[in-house]
């Protein structure tokens, strides 16, 4: 990989730290606007999205899929042979995608004129100051009347017995596996952990979920993470929820996992282990204090609804400020920073809409509130529900699991907020959003005409089906 030639000392007018999906497109715009910018990356261009995240989970996911509808093909009358994965023909085009991801990004980055790229790892000496050392171990010191920290963040590792001495896999490390894991153990119930247990299941692994808490996903209704937990285990993974992983150690090529739950403990004994309990930022290494830049009690970097840090002229956009870790959030963050830096507009996070998709099969769409959050905030609400087995396209296409619901405004007759667990439930979902985004009252979707026989079709009876007051 090419590196930039180390001097001694430069000024820039902006320092970029991290080429995620905030800061590539923030260091081109300000490159562009005519101010002298420097790139700064530790590893890869493309940050966690194009590297380690949705670029290569949702490759993987797409080739589970196929190996679901194969399986599945008699009961669309289709027969066909023995199902065998390839998993190393599916982490090669896992890896093929994103360097042509990470490939175009960096050519775009060098052909910008104004634009310096640069690999290392940045550190803060001083308030405007920089020091980034190469991994041949030359260092630069660089400064700029602007910095902006698009560092992101790691998988976080847990507390547990044992685990320095277990090989273990992360979010990374696990889309590296040239076989299928006989018995895939995964710590954690939320979006990685289902993610991959779904998807190792259908490449024939057999998967066992062990979450602390009492539900998969956490931060979602109950009704939505009960209904997750019934697909999951329709699927043949094991769930075991209120469960604590106690101690893990090696046993000949395997590992044990020791479980406590209900009073009792057990023991599983797997082939491969998957830690997915979280995110931590990654601010250790920036020397933060030297900057200027305060941290919350868990490293995120405290940024007000303008994205500012407490220094002056230091900005924090994408996972590493905390908040929430979707890449489009990244990305509306460098949106932000264009518009009040090169634009002289008055932009902010305030308000704004956070849509996401857990892609798991069927996908879970969400955008607003929940119904636990509309209730804990004293709204007066009606909620929409309906089973994807009424939705004419899902019966057409045999894809009936999961339900699609609603939270509506009682008096204004807003939607609130959106959770479609269903076929394509993100694309429903981003339907429900625009709605929500031109603040169309419930009955312009009750009452409009779609085509038929869509999933977007299904809206008519969803909010036909409202419930009363509550």
């Amino acid at each position: 990989m090419p590196y930039s030639p180390m001097k001694n000392s430069d000024e820039y007018d902006a320092i970029v730290i991290g080429s995620g999906q905030a800061g590539t497109p923030l260091s081109t715009a300000l490159a562009g606007a005519g101010m002298r910018t420097v790139l700064v990356e530790r590893k890869h261009v493309g940050g966690t999205c194009v590297n380690e995240g949705c670029t290569p989970t949702k490759t993987m996911v797409a080739s589970g899929r196929v190996a679901y509808l194969a399986r599945r093909a008699a009961d669309y009358g289709v027969h066909t042979g023995p199902i065998r994965i390839d998993l190393a023909k599916v982490r090669e085009r896992k890896r093929n995608i994103v360097d042509s991801f990470r490939n175009g990004s960096q050519a775009r980055i060098q052909k910008t004129a104004n634009l310096e790229l640069v690999f290392g790892e940045a550190r803060f000496s001083s308030p405007k100051t920089l020091m980034v050392r190469s991994q041949d171990g030359a260092q630069r010191s660089i400064s700029a009347r602007y910095i902006f920290i698009n560092a992101g963040t790691s998988a976080s590792q847990p507390t547990l017995s044992g685990l320095s001495n277990v090989p273990f896999l992360d979010n990374a490390s696990i889309m590296e596996l040239d076989v299928v894991p006989d018995h895939l153990l995964i710590l954690g119930g939320g979006y990685i952990g289902l993610e991959f247990g779904q998807l190792f299941r259908r490449f024939g692994s057999r998967v066992t979920i062990v979450q602390s808490a009492g539900q998969l996903l956490t931060r979602e209704d109950p009704d939505i993470a009960e209904e997750v937990t019934k697909i999951l285990r329709q699927d043949g993974i094991e769930i075991l929820l209120n469960a604590r992983a106690t101690h893990v150690e090696k046993s000949g090529e395997g590992i044990r996992l020791e479980v406590h739950s209900g009073g009792s403990s057990t023991t599983l004994a797997g082939s491969h282990l998957l830690v997915a309990i979280g995110r931590v930022p990654n601010s250790d290494n920036l020397n933060l204090a030297a900057g200027g830049v305060t941290t919350d009690d868990h490293g995120f970097i405290v940024v007000n609804e303008r994205l500012e840090t407490s220094a002056e002229g230091i900005y924090a956009l994408g996972d590493i400020k905390g908040g929430p870790a979707f890449t489009h959030i990244s990305y509306d963050d460098f949106r932000i920073i264009r518009a009040n830096l090169i634009d002289k507009k008055a932009a902010s996070t305030k308000g704004r809409q956070v849509p996401y998709t857990v892609f798991i099969d069927p996908q879970l769409g969400r955008v607003g509130l929940s119904e636990g959050e509309a209730r804990a905030q004293g709204l007066k609400i009606r909620v929409a529900r309906m089973p994807m087995t009424h939705v004419a396209r899902a019966l057409e296409v045999d894809e009936t699991r999961g339900f699609m619901k609603a939270i509506v405004d009682a008096n204004t007759s807003q939607i609130l907020g959106a959770a479609v667990l269903g076929i394509e439930g993100g694309e429903i979902m981003s339907a429900l959003e625009i709605a929500m985004m031109g603040q169309l009252p419930y009955t312009a979707l009750r009452d409009g005409i779609f085509a038929h026989p869509t999933l977007a079709e299904s809206l008519n009876n969803l909010f036909t089906a409202m419930d009363s007051e509550s």
